[in-house]
């Protein structure tokens, strides 16, 4: 078997079978100053202006953070450090590239870690000193790993940001061209559509055909309105806005076929979200209505709601045959698409909505099983 990523950084930093023992070993010696650890080091973080900026919320970002480094501080000192190990921490460093941390602030993170886990070590074990230098060395050597991951996958998402963002920008300055182009056509076709609709008097046939052409312009017109929302940002109504409220409406919108289960579970408990209810629920239109599709005209789809640390969980998931690997990776970008018709901008809308809702939107991979999209939303009460 080919050696993966993650292999290659162990061996790189040296990290091996007798640093995972030596770091449970120091687990419990650790846990007992798991909160103190936590305060020293977002304490840190709040004496420092940049760092605390960089964090979308200052003190208040810090409160929910505290919650996550105690799982984080788990996991770092008893693994299992394998592949799910690995991609978990991968996910921490795409945040950062998401709120543009600057990976300076990761470097002093990391040195208040190592301080404070070796003096706890030092202290723990002073009457056995031939085990400090181990135990310190295998911290220092996990926490390298830990920089080795956050930085990878920050520079490889940044470069992919980079390239995704001149795209767009390309693709903005096309699209207001055309956009703006094609509205005066389609305005004339309109209005002389309107004119003949009132001379066809009894002609079913011909009355048939200006219905079609009266369809075509309408799809043509949402085409080019979903074109300009990709380039514009428009203002949003944050207002609080219950997720069940959102979804039922969105969902009334969207034909299901008979054949097709639809379920709903753990929204109305969630508390309400903070967003412009318009633009939330084109959002959900959007996944229900793709989930639908892929599914057929058999199978299920399901929208789970759940509360985390980050927010309001949702998790949309269909029977259908999943994302092909050649597009998965540009999922999110417009005029990318797996379906017949369409021309790819569904699922670049919602992730630019969900993003200036301060949320983000995910696809997990599950072989043999349908299509999994994760959005991630801030409450309202935080």
């Amino acid at each position: 078997m080919s050696e993966t990523l993650f292999d290659e950084l162990k061996r790189y930093v040296g990290f091996d079978a007798v640093d995972e023992q030596a770091l449970r070993a120091v687990h419990p010696l650790a846990v007992p100053d798991f909160q103190r650890i936590i305060e020293v080091f977002y304490q840190r973080i709040l004496e420092h202006d940049g760092a605390r900026k960089a964090l979308e919320g200052g003190e208040a970002k810090v409160g929910q953070l505290k919650i996550t480094l105690r799982p984080w501080l788990e996991k770092l000192l008893l693994g299992p450090w394998d592949e799910a190990y690995f991609q978990l921490r991968c996910r921490i460093g795409r945040v950062h590239v998401r709120i543009e941390l600057p990976q300076h602030y990761m470097f002093g993170a990391m040195n208040v870690l190592r301080n404070e886990l070796n003096a706890v070590i030092g202290n723990a074990l002073k009457g056995r000193p031939d085990e400090i230098g181990p135990a310190q060395r295998s911290v220092g050597k996990v926490l390298d790993l830990e920089l080795a991951i956050m930085l990878h996958t920050y520079r490889e998402d940044l470069l992919t940001q980079r390239t995704r963002d001149e795209r767009l920008a390309t693709f903005g300055q096309l699209v207001g061209s055309i956009g703006h182009e094609l509205r005066n056509p389609l305005g004339v076709i309109e209005t002389s559509l309107y004119i003949l609709k009132g001379r066809l008097g009894d002609d079913e046939r011909s009355r048939k055909h200006v219905d079609r052409i009266g369809e075509q312009l309408g799809i043509s017109n949402r085409i080019i309105s979903d074109l300009m929302d990709m380039i514009r940002d428009r203002p949003l109504t944050r207002v609080p806005v219950p997720l069940q409220d959102i979804v039922d409406s969105a969902i009334a919108s969207v034909v299901v076929p008979a054949g097709v289960t639809l379920s709903i579970e753990g929204l109305r408990a969630l508390p309400a979200v903070m967003g412009d209810q318009g633009q939330l629920r084109q959002v959900i239109v959007n996944l229900v209505e793709n989930a639908v599709q892929a599914t057929g005209h058999v199978g299920t789809v399901s929208i789970t709601g759940s509360r985390d640390a980050s927010g309001a969980r949702l998790v949309f998931e269909d029977s259908g045959p999943g994302i092909d690997d050649a597009v998965r990776s540009r999922l999110f970008e417009p005029l990318i698409t797996t379906k017949d018709k369409g021309i790819g901008l569904g699922l670049a809308l919602v992730k630019r909505i969900i993003e200036r809702h301060a949320g983000s939107i995910g696809y997990e991979h599950r072989p043999g099983h349908g299509a999994r999209f994760v959005v991630l939303l801030p409450l309202a009460e935080g």
